[in-house]
């Protein structure tokens, strides 16, 4: 099967249509928004095995499909901008960065997630900062940069935990589709 445009963007529809699916069975949901979930898993799938332009397209896409159908939350249209385009294009970006390498899919998940985790923490410290509350998980808040990472840390870290423990263990019966070997160039 040749690797057509169409068919790279047929495959991004089905692939983003899952991560969609998959955003909405959450193991844990945070308040005012932010939930642990294996939603990440396609788009870096995705990314992988067609690169980082037509990741971070895929990524952007589906950011936009979460803030209009994953009840988005944003106060501005700089949180909704950060939050969602950029953070899962940057998703996307990352991952997409990976392809071809041995262990993509780990280092895909890691890359793209930590750069997923950087625009949530910048807009978190910058936009969300002014509404940082006096105290978090027990402690002073004292800067919205530490109130930031406290509050985006555990759920980004959930959420790539999540999908590296499931692209090891789909590593093995799925390995030719992570590793694009089923693609003709």
């Amino acid at each position: 099967m040749r690797n057509t445009k169409a068919r790279i963007i047929t495959e991004a529809a089905m692939l983003i249509a899952i991560a969609q699916i998959l955003s909405y069975i959450k193991l844990y949901r945070f308040p005012q928004g932010g939930s642990i979930d294996a939603s990440m898993l396609p788009i870096v799938l995705f990314a992988i095995r067609h690169g980082a332009g037509w990741g971070t397209l895929a990524g952007f896409v589906f950011g936009v499909l979460q803030y209009i159908g994953g009840n988005g939350i944003a106060i501005d249209w700089t949180s909704m901008v950060a939050d969602y385009l950029i953070a899962y294009a940057v998703l996307g970006l990352g991952a997409g960065l990976m392809k071809g390498r041995r262990r993509a899919m780990i280092s895909g998940t890691l890359l793209g997630g930590f750069l997923r985790f950087l625009a949530h923490y910048v807009v978190g410290a910058v936009v969300w900062g002014k509404y940082m509350p006096e105290t978090f998980f027990g402690m002073t808040m004292t800067t919205p940069w530490f109130y930031s990472l406290l509050y985006n840390a555990p759920y980004m870290i959930g959420s790539i935990a999540i999908v590296l423990v499931l692209a090891v263990l789909l590593e093995k019966p799925m390995g030719k589709y992570f590793r694009g070997e089923d693609l003709l160039r």
